[in-house]
């Protein structure tokens, strides 16, 4: 069904989270004139049955009635979604509760969760008559915007923070053939700028605030549910904001719809150095205490300004969960553990979760007995400069002094 057009019953609108104002599917606003952030909102929820859905393949466009791009509209896909969601091993002496999963986002066809958001939004940049697409990224956006536009057929504009983009990504961004311009200044500085841009030119934007992002992030909720059911905790790493809120959203659907019975808590991580938002959870701010100069090893969520941030905050106080943030080594830890004791590799702040658990058990928030998803945004391979932070026994030998090495290493493993 890729590339073919898309024409479901649909009953929703776009409407502002400030001023409640509506629009149409097609209106092509990025944001409201009041300055408030948009949604897309049913105005009835298809009925569907698990069976139904069940009947076609597990891949995001399963979930087709719950993402209302207008009749016509062709999808842009690469065949996202449907990615594994494992069972922790050793979860039960990592964090000492029962059961873990991690939702390997790793896997889709760009290796981040921006490809369900991307394939949603560039069908719709495609339907809208747009050109060029752009970002401001610090990495996965521009992977995901570049792949997906070149499959539309779309140039695309990448504003990127200079020296502030891990490699595996801009390398994948320029693969593509997208145009980049680096800035001075972080993530925030080039949010900025790609918003000007689209005031002057007939670019459309393709950022988190873009709505149609969080109608195909959402089907990672869908996802979750389908193979097994809600969990008590879905724990997500927090930049920008978009990703949680787009989870939360998706439950909530799936509630109205009938299909699940009850919504699970929502725990948002950021790290210590870009956590606005887990700030103003703890001291009860109603507006965060933004950053300007964000520092954190986790490139993916380094961002001191987070647009989504009212959604966050609405997502956590609506689900009842918490906002928390892990310092580097914590993220770097718990990287290691994936990768070494579970075989799944992640890019830092993907592995922010897992930090984020372990802190939470920790604290006593979450409970040994409840069940816990993971949320692992981006692949390993996206941030090949975080090698330089671990260690692994490495010899530069010939001949018969690798068969000696051989002999001793395998002779230890035998009486260990």
């Amino acid at each position: 069904m890729y590339g073919d057009t898309y024409a479901p019953n649909i009953k929703a609108v776009i409407k502002c989270i400030r001023c409640s104002s509506e629009f149409s599917l097609t209106d092509k606003k990025i944001m409201c004139s009041c300055g408030g952030l948009l949604q897309v909102e049913f105005k009835e929820i298809p009925e569907l049955t698990w069976d139904a859905l069940r009947s076609r393949p597990f891949k995001l466009w399963r979930y087709r009635e719950l993402i209302p791009i207008p009749s016509g509209a062709r999808i842009i896909s690469l065949g996202e979604g449907g990615t594994p969601l494992i069972k922790l091993m050793v979860s039960e002496n990592l964090v000492r509760i029962k059961r873990a999963y991690i939702k390997f986002e790793g896997a889709n066809p760009t290796g981040s969760f921006k490809d369900r958001g991307m394939s949603v939004a560039v069908s719709m940049a495609k339907y809208l008559g747009a050109r060029v697409v752009a970002c401001a990224s610090t990495g996965n956006t521009s992977a995901s915007m570049s792949a997906y536009a070149a499959r539309a057929g779309l140039k695309s504009l990448v504003i990127l923070p200079k020296d502030k983009v891990a490699k595996g990504k801009l390398m994948q961004a320029v693969l593509h053939g997208a145009i980049l311009a680096f800035i001075d200044g972080s993530f925030d500085d080039a949010l900025r700028v790609v918003i000007q841009v689209a005031e002057k030119y007939p670019v459309y934007v393709l950022n988190s605030l873009n709505p149609w992002r969080i109608e195909g992030q959402k089907t990672l909720a869908f996802e979750v549910a389908d193979e097994i059911g809600v969990p008590d905790w879905v724990i997500v790493p927090v930049g920008n904001g978009g990703n949680i809120s787009a989870i939360w959203e998706g439950f909530k659907e799936l509630k109205e719809a009938g299909l699940i019975n009850e919504l699970p808590k929502l725990a948002g991580v950021q790290a210590s150095g870009a956590a606005p938002l887990a700030k103003a959870f703890r001291e009860g701010l109603s507006v965060p205490e933004f950053i300007d100069n964000p520092e954190t090893i986790a490139t993916a969520i380094r961002i001191g300004k987070p647009v989504n941030w009212p959604r966050v905050l609405k997502a956590i106080k609506e689900s009842e969960g918490v906002l928390t943030d892990v310092s580097d080594e914590e993220i770097i830890s718990a990287q290691e553990a994936l990768a070494r004791l579970e075989g799944i590799g992640v890019e830092p702040a993907s592995a922010a979760s897992l930090a984020g658990l372990i802190r939470l058990r920790r604290e006593g928030l979450i409970d040994r007995d409840e069940s816990v998803v993971l949320i692992a945004t981006g692949h390993a391979l996206k941030d090949p400069d975080v090698v330089q932070y671990y260690s692994t026994p490495t010899y530069y030998l010939s001949g018969v002094n690798i068969l000696t090495l051989i002999r001793e290493i395998t002779g230890n493993i035998a009486r260990s």
